[in-house]
């Protein structure tokens, strides 16, 4: 069986080593230009950096170079890939099929490529085509349900990874064009506006409201993290956690509770993860939780009253009054604490001032006048003391070692077989052997700065020289440096062949295939795909062109599936967008106007 990665977001290098010291056993992070994320940069020194730091326990780096490219940008993208390929960047993570073509020409080093979610790798015949034409890996939509994962791992060999926790897109990825349409932001290009976090109304043909003013397209967040067994057994190797623009906090917590989560099972990287805190995803940001996607459920999986963060339901209300209210919850609640409750169909928040324990519950102050009344559910969407000990958290990563102390040298290796020695010189013997073997242990155990942990001190020689604990500590920084970079020396990077051809699972295609420059289509076309168009971005919007098409089904949750009105989504502008139903299929494709 293949070993398994958790694969964690990093928006910035602090929080690439949190992740790796929680337990990533890989990390994706974006480029100095062309993710997914415009607001998620990061240099090349940083990744570079990154790299390094991963490398030691065998974690590996993965970069998004996931928007479309114009021909211009194209070029630029390829010197960016060769000079991440340098860096011993492990793969890149592409939606372009321009950076297809460079590879079918040779024209790109031999860095592997993954397949992103923005490809729109939602069928067996695309992941098929990518495995065909030698891609390492696919990153599957968010939308498939278990039953259509296991049957494209049935008719593939190649990497599957899968979305498990954190934000949904509304609109299948790589699909959505809201965004360009509306403000000419282009997710595509890494630009996304998050139209579908704002606030709409659906309408009739005669303008009779069916629902007004919500967050009609606004998903609650996936998790999937009592479901890995089922994945696992359905092929999914990869199991990746979204949040490239989540702070360090988050990452930390949601990362070291899925690595518990997959502790028992074989996993790619080394090392062992000595925590200070336990984790738990209720308590950083979450818009309420859902799994409905992967059991092809969608009940559950949309909030119309905020696209805010909810966080962990503390209790509801026993009683209240213009001053204060009690919650019937055995749970500590802080003077700081945000809190947060649904009241007119809206999501409203409040700090707290002052929390008294009583016997019927928690009395809360909050910091300013609200009207509740009894049995509203509360949330608490931010723990002050829970963010100060992640804030504060020491949790480290460590490769056990030993050191082997000699007449004229030290010793130290690994439990990977790595090994490295120092000579050292010394004048005399120590007059108290005991002392200075003390000294020696002490100066050399001294590790919690460095990705090292002291297992074992062995003095395999008769008399002890006498050297400064000053001199030791040099001596264990000096040789525990050589240890890293032997390390490094023999880290290798999986190697990716230009890619083939072979016959893509269109005949032809239109904006849809997000081609945005002349190779792109050079590639499809040598695919046997015909281009009817280019992309969305570089041309006019046109009338009744999708969107957005999503697996969310405004009809079902207003009116039911039997419903055959005519329905329109009007955003707060006035704008209407014609809704077009695929019951088939149980799509919603939201039209322009």
């Amino acid at each position: 069986m293949e070993k398994l990665e958790l694969l964690a977001p990093a928006q910035n290098y602090k929080t690439a080593i949190s992740a790796i010291n929680c337990g990533a056993d890989a990390i994706y992070i974006g480029a100095p230009k062309f993710g997914a994320r415009v607001n998620a940069k990061n240099t090349l020194e940083d990744i570079k950096k990154v790299c390094d730091y991963a490398h030691l326990f065998n974690v590996k780096v993965y970069v998004t170079l996931n928007t479309i490219l114009s021909d211009e940008e194209l070029i630029e993208c390829e010197k960016l890939i060769w000079k991440l390929y340098e860096i011993q960047v492990d793969a890149i993570i592409f939606q372009d099929f321009g950076i297809l073509q460079l590879s079918l020409e040779g024209k790109l080093p031999p860095i592997a490529l993954h397949a992103s979610t923005q490809c729109d790798n939602r069928t067996i015949e695309k992941v098929q085509f990518f495995e065909e034409i030698g891609i390492k890996r696919v990153i599957l939509a968010r939308e498939l349900p278990l039953t259509n994962i296991e049957k494209i791992r049935k008719n593939t060999n190649i990497q599957l990874e899968h979305f498990v926790h954190g934000a949904l897109c509304v609109s299948y990825s790589g699909q959505c064009y809201m965004s360009a349409f509306i403000g000419e932001r282009s997710a595509n290009r890494g630009e996304c506006a998050q139209a579908c976090r704002k606030k709409y109304s659906v309408v009739d043909k005669n303008g009779k409201t069916i629902l007004k003013n919500q967050y009609l397209l606004s998903l609650k967040d996936n998790n999937l993290s009592n479901h890995l067994d089922k994945l696992i057994k359905a092929g999914v190797m990869s199991f990746k956690i979204e949040g490239r623009l989540k702070d360090e906090n988050y990452v930390k917590n949601t990362v070291f509770y899925y690595h518990n989560k997959l502790k028992n099972y074989s996993r790619q990287s080394f090392g062992k993860i000595i925590a200070d805190f336990n984790p738990n995803p209720d308590k950083t940001f979450n818009r309420g939780f859902c799994d409905d996607y992967l059991f092809n459920k969608k009940d559950n999986i949309y909030n119309f009253a905020s696209p805010k963060s909810i966080g962990e339901y503390l209790g509801n209300i026993i009683s209240a009054n213009d001053k204060c209210f009690v919650i019937k919850t055995n749970t500590q609640i802080s003077p700081q604490d945000g809190l947060c409750f649904i009241a007119g169909g809206e999501l409203v928040g409040c700090l707290v001032n002052n929390a008294e324990k009583t016997k019927e519950g928690i009395k809360i102050y909050p910091n300013k006048k609200i009207n509740l009344q009894k049995g509203i559910e509360i949330y608490r969407n931010s723990d002050t003391q829970f963010n100060k000990t992640l804030e504060n958290s020491k949790t480290a990563r460590k490769l056990n070692i030993s050191f082997v102390i000699y007449e004229n040298k030290i010793e130290v290796f690994d439990e990977y077989n790595n090994k490295v020695s120092l000579e050292y010189s010394f004048e005399e013997f120590a007059n108290n052997q005991e002392n200075m073997k003390q000294n020696y242990i002490k100066a050399l155990s001294k590790t919690a700065d460095t990705p090292y942990l002291a297992k074992s001190i062995e003095f395999k020689l008769e008399q002890i020289p006498f050297l400064p604990i000053s001199k030791i500590n040099e001596l264990r920084r000096e040789i525990l440096e050589k240890l890293s970079e032997k390390i490094l020396s023999k880290y290798k990077t999986k190697q990716q062949k230009p890619v083939d051809i072979a016959k893509f699972s269109l005949d032809e295609g239109d904006y849809r295939l997000n081609v945005h420059n002349k190779k792109a289509k050079e590639f499809y076309e040598i695919c046997d795909c015909k281009v009817i168009e280019n992309s969305f971005e570089s041309k006019k919007p046109c009338k009744n062109c999708e969107l957005m098409r999503t697996r969310h089904c405004l009809k079902r949750a207003s009116l039911g599936c039997d419903s055959h009105e005519e329905l329109f989504l009007v955003d707060e502008k006035g704008t209407k967008f014609p809704l077009k139903f695929d019951c088939k299929n149980c799509e919603m494709v939201i039209l322009s106007p």
